[in-house]
């Protein structure tokens, strides 16, 4: 293996692992529901060089899309790399081309102009596509029965933005897809498109719209009515970049925004509200109308949760020190002016699920890890070089929290929901769970109960190979695997630039 550098962003939970593997019939302990029958697709960054930098980051890591499937109470495991023009180039040189997160100034001189994003944020299901998507540029469509690389995707041509969110919203009743993408328009510029296409993927709506400042805009929502766009000070500058700086540095000194437009209607009339200086939130749990009010629920902290993000806006904490919750803004759509009311839902965390036919809905039930205040101290690893060591259930009625705890040198990943049918009940959780094993890590995938989390896993799932954490993952059945495209992979991913 070429070296790593020496840093969390490479060790423990981060090492790099670089395997495509195929397995069938993994281990089972405990019994899979019935329930679960179709593919959890996951996101994995892996770098597959060595990258030019010494303090580069884990989400510069090349995109990976691995996927579990279960079929009658059995399970397989596949992981491959997204074939993206990034990937293609330097796996054709045998060694890293590209340089600092989201900086092409500090790439090298053969690959300059070349499409930079590594897909390796999200897998996206709808209408019958697989896509892996990282905010810095279009996704890739990847084959779901395969997982060979189709090419970037740029819904038939039709999209003009430059970029695509990894977190776009599918309305449970209509499946259109909603999503945007900011600096549409190209490195650091204020332009976001947002965008919706239809329930058999066609592209219906793009319309561009200026943001208060160049943001890193990770996450939106929508409602019945509304479409929801957060702005947290965390800014990008092109000059920085230029002389070779990070991409993102947070300004704990400058105001949030909140745009909120008509989800159906024409950016301008998008109404914009003066929020706090800075605070950050990297994903909403939800949002919903009620009456002339719109809630919004976001897993909020008062700076950025990313140390390279902070320390590159002179901001030096701890992880420890950071202070939030899961936080609702409700603003009210009937009265003028630029505030709103703010009050806490949840205890601290991230990476939240609901039911994705709760999606833009009241909700009564949600989950989310966290840290766990009675445990040991938490793995380093994952994006932000911490690991979360246990899960939450929140009842949102009633304020009642249940919790799943690991023991000291676990560590969980973010969880995917799949629906009951049995009447009254929430529902089933995959999340996979890394150990401590002497010098090295193993990693079990296990199906819990969302009505009863503090019982553990009712099934484990044993690899034989080491993961790497995900960033974010996506459940999708057998009936739309079934009903899925079978797209032919292109020869070559790098043909796409």
């Amino acid at each position: 293996m070429p070296k790593f550098p020496d840093t969390v962003q490479f060790n423990a939970l981060n090492r790099p692992v670089r395997l495509e593997v195929a397995v069938r019939d993994l281990t089972v302990e405990g019994e899979i529901p019935a329930d679960i029958q179709g593919a959890f697709f996951r996101a994995v960054p892996d770098p597959a060089h060595a990258p030019l930098h010494d303090d580069d980051i884990a989400l510069s890591g090349d995109g990976m899309v691995s996927r579990f499937l279960f079929e009658g109470g059995q399970v397989d495991y596949d992981i491959r790399y997204v074939h993206t023009a990034r990937y293609a180039a330097e796996r054709k040189a045998r060694k890293a081309l590209f340089g600092r997160y989201r900086n092409p100034f500090t790439d090298k001189p053969e690959v300059q102009g070349m499409d930079r994003t590594v897909a390796n944020t999200t897998p996206v299901w709808h209408a019958g596509r697989l896509l892996l998507v990282k905010e810095d540029g279009r996704p890739y469509e990847v084959n779901p029965h395969t997982l060979e690389t189709v090419g970037s995707y740029s819904f038939g041509g039709a999209l003009k933005s430059h970029t695509m969110t990894a977190h776009v919203r599918v309305d449970p009743e209509t499946g259109e897809m909603f999503f945007y993408g900011y600096e549409a328009g190209g490195l650091c510029t204020t332009d976001v498109a947002y965008c919706i296409a239809d329930r058999d993927g066609r592209l219906q709506y793009e319309q561009w719209f200026q943001a208060p400042y160049v943001a890193s805009m990770h996450d939106f929502a929508i409602t019945r009515k509304w479409a929801i766009f957060p702005v947290y000070p965390t800014t990008a500058d092109l000059e920085r970049l230029k002389a070779g700086g990070e991409h993102w540095a947070h300004q704990q000194d400058l105001e949030s925004w909140v745009g909120i437009m008509p989800r159906y209607g024409n950016v301008s009339e998008m109404r914009w509200f003066k929020g706090p200086k800075g605070v950050s939130a990297f994903h909403l749990m939800n949002a919903f109308d009620e009456g002339d009010l719109v809630h919004l629920d976001a897993c909020l902290t008062d700076t950025n949760a990313f140390p390279f993000m902070r320390e590159a806006g002179g901001i030096h904490r701890s992880q420890q020190s950071l202070q939030g919750g899961l936080t609702r803004w409700t603003f009210d759509m009937s009265r003028p002016g630029e505030s709103f009311a703010v009050s806490m839902v949840g205890p601290p965390g991230d990476l939240p699920r609901l039911k994705d036919a709760d999606q833009g809905r009241p909700y009564e039930v949600c989950w989310m890890p966290s840290i766990n205040p009675q445990g040991g101290p938490p793995l380093a690893g994952g994006p932000v070089g911490t690991a979360f060591t246990c899960l939450l259930r929140l009842e949102m009625k009633t304020g009642r929290v249940d919790l799943m705890g690991l023991p000291p040198g676990m560590a969980i990943n973010e969880p995917v929901h799949i629906p009951s049918s049995r009447p009254g009940h929430h529902g089933w959780l995959l999340l996979v769970v890394d150990r401590e094993a002497g010098d090295d890590y193993v990693s079990e995938l296990w199906v819990v109960d969302g009505d009863n989390i503090s019982a553990g896993a009712v099934a484990r799932v044993k690899l034989p190979v080491p993961l790497r954490p995900q960033v974010h993952g996506w459940w999708v059945s057998a009936e739309q695997l079934a009903n899925s495209r079978q797209p032919k992979a292109a020869a070559d991913a790098a043909a796409a630039f």
